[in-house]
């Protein structure tokens, strides 16, 4: 069987990045992308290396790095023009394989396996692809090579700014177990955690565990990052036309002040559940899974979620689920910092569903009438034309726009 050559392309603190390429003097100081200060949902979303001097860190708020550099400039994000600028970079990528996926707006993998012959090795497509983005659009990006998805982007996070490196079969044990075991793709703080306590500290030290033991204390996940760390990713690159499955619908936000009781949650959440609710009718979809992401002011986070009977895009019907699950789950001992919700289980709109003799299907064909006649208003007079009584109790929570203003975040991998 052909070996397959696989590269990962990453374009360097990409929104910060593309800002310099806009306004080249913001090379020559400390800048970071994120929000207004003084709105809680105002983060680091990315720094330039000047910043990186003073320890800023993406995701954490404004406020703290302006505690580490008093002199930071903070850029509002421009979602349109790093859009815009990432898309110019794939183009370059596809002429160089149908085998190209995205992975957010900054990270995509290509498959070359059959592209050889016409452009030689993978390291040579690479460097070429490297020079060209630099060349033609003036961004650096760093460079991945391998057999599989997996070290092709542990290997373009290695080095940055401008990496090249190659992980083989050769010598993945060499270059890629030595690794702290936190740098494979998903494995996260809380999955760091338990790894650590059987003393598993590096790629390596995951490799050569005994899976079954991953297994019983990780479950599914456990075997699947022990069969990362020994190379044995099969997972294909999607072609560039492949229709992405969407697997869920949400939105989230960090709330410009602390949300400290039911009624202060409830005004947040019902903007967030109409988002939700109206994204998933304009796809046609419904969902059988309503979650919730609670993030409190200590940076503690968990979730919970309830499984429907029948699939619903109403954002009153979301919203009753996500208010049970508030009041079952969380006393507001601690304030909330941010909070999410979201709706998976999707199907179409169209498949045929069990009518229940307990509800008023007229009315329920009403409400979503209404909804979707709120949708249109707000879509030609703005989000704000239209609000429930309820958003008027407490509008520096209640006033924003998570629809219009919907990050663009990595999709799921698996």
């Amino acid at each position: 069987m052909k070996e397959r050559v696989i590269l990962h392309c990453d374009i360097n603190h990409c929104y910060a990045q593309i800002e310099e390429m806009m306004v080249p003097e913001l090379r020559h100081v400390p800048m970071a992308v994120g929000g207004k200060s003084e709105m809680r949902h105002g983060i680091i979303l990315a720094k330039n290396d000047p910043a990186k001097k003073y320890r800023i860190q993406t995701g954490e708020s404004v406020h703290e790095a302006y505690q580490k550099c008093q002199d930071l400039v903070i850029i509002p994000p421009h979602y349109e023009e790093y859009l815009y600028y990432t898309e110019k970079v794939k183009d370059i990528y596809r002429e160089y394989s149908e085998w190209v996926e995205s992975f957010g707006l900054d990270e995509a993998w290509i498959d070359v396996s059959d592209c050889l012959s016409l452009f030689g090795s993978g390291l040579n497509i690479a460097r070429t692809i490297q020079k060209r983005v630099w060349e033609e659009i003036g961004l650096s990006i760093s460079v991945g090579i391998s057999f599989n998805k997996i070290f092709a982007k542990l290997g373009s996070d290695m080095i940055k700014p401008m990496g090249l490196v190659e992980i083989s079969r050769d010598n993945f044990k060499e270059k890629a177990w030595q690794l702290p075991v936190g740098d494979l793709l998903y494995v996260g703080r809380a999955t760091l955690k338990k790894l650590e306590i059987f003393g598993i500290h590096t790629i390596g030290d995951l490799a050569r565990f005994d899976v079954e033991i991953l297994k019983r204390h990780l479950g599914k996940m456990g075997e699947i990052i022990y069969w990362f760390a020994n190379g044995y990713d099969q997972s294909e690159v999607a072609r560039i036309d492949a229709c992405q499955e969407v697997k869920s619908i949400g939105n989230g936000i960090t709330t410009p002040k602390d949300i400290k009781n039911l009624r202060d949650a409830q005004s947040v959440f019902y903007v967030l559940c109409e988002s939700v609710a109206s994204r998933a009718k304009e796809k046609g979809m419904a969902g059988r899974c309503v979650s919730i992401q609670l993030r409190n002011t200590d940076l503690k986070s968990f979730s919970r979620q309830k499984t429907l009977v029948r699939a619903t895009n109403l954002s009153d019907e979301l919203m009753e689920i996500v208010t049970e699950l508030i009041k079952n789950n969380y006393d507001f001992s601690i304030p909330l910092r941010s909070v999410s919700v979201s709706l998976s289980h999707l199907c179409f709109e169209s498949e045929k569903v069990q009518f229940s003799l307990f509800e008023d299907e007229m009315s329920r064909q009403k409400r979503y009438c209404l909804e979707k006649t709120i949708d249109q208003i707000r879509l030609r007079y703005g989000f704000g034309s239209v609000k429930r009584c309820s958003m008027l109790l407490d509008e520096e929570l209640s006033d924003f726009d998570p629809k219009g203003s919907h990050i663009i975040f990595p999709v799921g991998y698996f």
